[in-house]
């Protein structure tokens, strides 16, 4: 599948002005985000969960409180794969 395969850091950086707000932190695209309270961010989690589940593709992620910090890669190859970006441009769909 294309979407699984790993990109090389050239294309990463060329490809991360298609997610705004993202950046490359430690080979992974990475994201932080804010919300009004507990409850908006943990009901932003449990909506991605379920794009991310369909997607087969899981973020690894953390949440305090009104904070929500995302990095993305994919696991089995290595990398930040297509399947990354697509996952990232859907979770800012649901952020709004």
């Amino acid at each position: 599948m294309a979407e699984r395969q790993k990109l090389s850091e050239a294309e990463v950086r060329t490809r991360l002005s298609e997610i705004p707000g993202w950046e490359l932190v430690d080979g992974k695209l990475h994201k932080a985000l804010r919300f009004a309270s507990f409850v908006q961010a943990f009901g932003f989690m449990a909506s991605v969960a379920l794009v991310a589940e369909a997607m087969n593709h899981h973020p690894d992620w953390s949440n305090v409180y009104n904070r929500v910090t995302i990095d993305l890669n994919t696991h089995d190859v290595g990398g930040i794969s297509a399947l990354d970006f697509m996952l990232a441009k859907r979770i800012d769909e649901i952020a709004g």
